[in-house]
């Protein structure tokens, strides 16, 4: 492989490692000091638990496994600062089941200021022992997102009723054991109803509405809730915080868990892949794009996908490996292009997908024509590659300028690259000393033509003072 394809490969390369660091950046938020506490250390402390973004499978262990640390430390309450568009019913449930489960109690505050607590977030809001929320918040919109615009289109009247009886009871029930709005959570299931925080303590979804974490510690103070194990009464007004985050490892998974980043991952990934194969033994683009390939599948599983636009994707591939061997003249790369724009398009085209689980137009847009440049650009200098004349074998000699050493009439020898060769004339026959030029190769064979007169030689035959003439061995 040519100097400016190993150039294309670093680059995109450096493209790799950059985004890897902007990933590094997108996880920052999430990502603080991880200091194992003993027991004592944390009794009586008030844990607080940061649950930002999709409700996906690394949230939800995340926020599970930050309660049972709560009640191995024996904490006061677990606060769990909530902001969410929303995410995987499964996921959803799961931190819900654990709430309902804990020993501790469990306090759901939507916060920052400008934070919501969106579809998922209703539920687990709606569970939690204590709801609260910071002012210009808001909660609400708690439909099944197969119910949306798109799943109406491929969901059934029955099927509807179904989903939605469905959510309606389990949100009902939550409302009921926590004794909050039940109309208003019926609502926000059938009618996607969202209100602001001050609405919420007014209609009595939310307990209490507090500026900031202190004031929330403040305000429940001296509450009594009813968790597991019994009715606690909640002593924080003066109790120590500590924050419980993310390792790095779960904030790195949770950020790739974007449908965007997911997607270029695996755009990431096939480019690497496609290199590979087109040039083998390269390792390192194999390697890397191998790790962004796995990543990017361990991200769409944390997603709801259209396995037909993930094959499509995958189709795309194969027929840009296929182009680069096979005499399409670009035909089977523009047929890639086209598999893999489908592909895009309906990768996360799914009843259960929500808006915000979507790739934007111009994503697909971009990549598909990033990555279009890029098969085109290293196709092209593959197939310039192979046409190169090899510079080393037997292969190098064609094209070499020699002398006859004998008559070819046919038959004869030729002295070419510092050797005698057997070769056989094409054409009219020739005297010794005229030059003579190859034209292909049989094993040890030559077959030459008579060399054009301003054709430069490639070596001159050197005087032998034994008066012996070296042959070729190979």
């Amino acid at each position: 492989m040519n100097a400016r394809i190993a150039r294309l490969v670093r680059l995109v390369l450096f493209a790799t490692v950059a985004g890897t660091g902007l990933l590094g950046i997108v996880a920052a938020p999430f990502v603080g000091p991880v200091q194992a506490q003993s027991v004592a250390d944390g009794q009586g402390a008030v844990s607080i638990v940061r649950a930002r973004g999709v409700v996906n499978p690394t949230l939800a262990d995340y926020v599970s496994r930050s309660i049972d640390r709560a009640e191995q430390d024996r904490a006061q309450a677990v606060v769990i600062e909530l902001d969410t568009p929303g995410g995987l019913d499964s996921s959803m449930r799961q931190i819900i089941q654990r709430i309902l489960a804990s020993t501790v109690p469990v306090i759901v505050y939507v916060s920052p200021p400008g934070a919501r607590a969106g579809s998922a977030g209703v539920y687990i809001a709606y569970s939690a022992h204590v709801a609260a929320m910071a002012p210009n918040t808001n909660i609400g919109s708690a439909t099944p997102v197969a119910m949306g615009e798109d799943g109406e289109k491929q969901m059934s009247p029955e099927m509807r009723a179904k989903v939605t009886n469905d959510a309606t009871a389990y949100i009902r029930s939550l409302a009921e054991q926590r004794g909050r709005n039940a109309d208003w959570a019926e609502r926000a299931v059938r009618e996607g109803a969202n209100i602001t925080a001050q609405e919420a303590l007014n209609f009595g979804v939310v307990d209490v509405v507090a500026t900031d974490v202190n004031d929330l510690l403040r305000q429940v103070d001296g509450r009594t809730v009813a968790t597991r194990s019994g009715s606690v009464a909640l002593q924080t007004a003066n109790a120590p915080v500590q924050r419980v985050e993310m390792d790095a490892v779960d904030a790195f998974l949770h950020a790739i868990s974007d449908p965007t980043i997911a997607y270029i991952l695996l755009s990431l990934g096939t480019m690497g892949l496609f290199f590979e194969l087109s040039s083998p033994g390269s390792l390192f683009p194999g390697t890397i794009g191998g790790i962004c390939l796995l990543l990017g599948f361990y991200a769409l599983g944390t997603l709801p996908v259209n396995w037909a636009g993930l094959l499509l994707m995958a189709f795309a591939l194969l027929l840009f490996v296929v182009d680069v061997f096979a005499p399409t003249h670009g035909i089977l790369t523009v047929g890639g292009l086209v598999s893999f724009l489908l592909g895009s398009l309906l990768l996360f085209n799914v009843p259960e997908a929500a808006p915000w689980l979507s790739l934007s137009l111009w994503t697909i847009l971009g990549v598909t024509g990033v990555m279009g440049a890029f098969f085109l650009l290293v196709a092209r200098l593959v197939a310039r590659s192979l046409r190169e004349k090899p510079a080393v074998g037997r292969e190098a000699l064609i094209g070499k300028v020699g002398r006859a050493r004998t008559p070819l009439s046919p038959e004869g020898m030729v002295w070419v690259e510092g050797a005698l060769w057997n070769a056989t004339i094409e054409g009219e026959a020739v005297a010794a000393g005229a030059r003579v030029e190859v034209v292909a190769i049989d094993g040890l064979h030559l077959r030459v033509r008579p060399a054009l007169v301003d054709h430069p030689l490639e070596s001159e035959e050197p005087v032998l003072s034994s008066g012996a003439v070296r042959t070729s061995a190979q």
